[in-house]
């Protein structure tokens, strides 16, 4: 743990879960400390509600990194002091919102920053599963010469769901390596996906004919479980499924089953029903998976202009113009 730093308001501003660590001794932190005491935690620890509320204190400001960290009514209301929550990155399901706004909290986030991070690794979990290259590296490293058929993503079709930035994005790379893209975006507004260059399409014709399905939808309530055995029973039996969302957004029984059964040819995977993955996970052992542990937006770029964003939403609620809120008391 480390502090720092003081204003004459004696504000106090907490990083209650930055493990692994980030923010410290940033350029975001430097700014910070011009704010008020600055206190981070790099500690595991933020995942248990009792320990949260105990960094959080009474500090009036808490700067989010980590998702683990999960900011619940008991937190909010042990934590009257707290006005604000300004999360880096753009998911928000590990704040209840409604809490949030019930108890005085205002909520930041960082949306579209971390757009063009993400999708190219969406893209580029789809054509290392397409075209084998973790098992192919592998089996050469073991002395053999593998020879066998791949799959061209030319000419295939590539559905999106969400086209926020990050799905839009995607759309976009898909394009440019010439794949057929449907898109489906929940508040079905069509001109997001003409905006793009894209067709709209229902959820069901995008299972139904994609080769590719990527998610990029936010995980909310109405969203958890957006695809379950009902839905991946839709999908082709040569489709490959892209999650760099969040994990909960695929029933992780009937993935599993998909995947074993192959009912589908193939998953890349950069999230999880639970972080890290356990050692005796099951998705382990399934040769047909390709899994990065959540680091699709982690790059220097995003990282430092992510975090600087994150410490101007607190300046600015400061001053009493919060910016890029999520959610703001009545």
């Amino acid at each position: 743990m480390a502090r720092h730093g003081v204003t004459a308001e004696r504000v106090t501003i907490v990083v209650p879960d930055d493990f692994p660590s980030v923010f410290s001794g940033t350029e975001a932190h430097k700014r910070a400390m011009e704010l008020g005491e600055v206190v981070v935690f790099k500690e595991r620890g933020a995942d248990q509600e009792e320990e949260l509320i105990r960094r959080i204190g009474r500090a009036r400001a808490a700067i989010n990194i980590r998702a683990h960290a999960k900011f619940t009514e008991p937190v909010f209301r042990a934590c009257p002091t707290l006005k604000l929550v300004s999360v880096w990155g753009t998911g928000v399901d590990n704040v209840d919102l409604h809490a949030a706004g019930r108890n005085g909290v205002t909520v930041c986030n960082t949306p579209g920053l971390n757009a063009h991070a993400v999708a190219e690794h969406a893209l580029t979990l789809m054509l290392a599963v397409a075209r084998r290259v973790p098992a192919l590296d592998q089996a050469m490293r073991g002395g053999q010469w593998p020879r066998e058929l791949l799959t061209q993503l030319l000419g295939k079709t590539l559905g999106v769901f969400g086209l926020g930035a990050i799905g839009s994005r995607v759309a976009t790379l898909g394009k440019a390596i010439g794949m057929n893209v449907l898109a489906w975006s929940a508040s079905g507004d069509e001109k997001r996906a003409k905006a793009v260059g894209v067709r709209h399409a229902s959820k069901e014709e995008i299972l139904r004919q994609a080769d590719v399905v990527s998610l990029h939808v936010r995980l909310e309530p109405q969203t958890r479980g957006f695809l379950g055995r009902k839905e991946l029973a839709l999908m082709k039996p040569a489709a490959i499924l892209i999650n760099t969302g969040r994990g909960a957004l695929v029933d992780r029984d009937a993935l599993l089953d998909a995947l074993r059964e192959r009912k589908i040819q193939g998953a890349g995977l950069d999230v999880f029903h639970e972080e890290p993955l356990a050692p005796d996970d099951p998705l382990l052992a399934l040769p047909n998976v390709v899994l990065t542990p959540h680091v699709a937006g982690q790059t220097p770029e995003v990282i430092r202009d992510g975090l600087l964003r994150a410490v101007r939403n607190v300046e600015n609620f400061l001053k009493g113009s919060p910016t890029d809120v999520v959610v703001q008391p009545r």
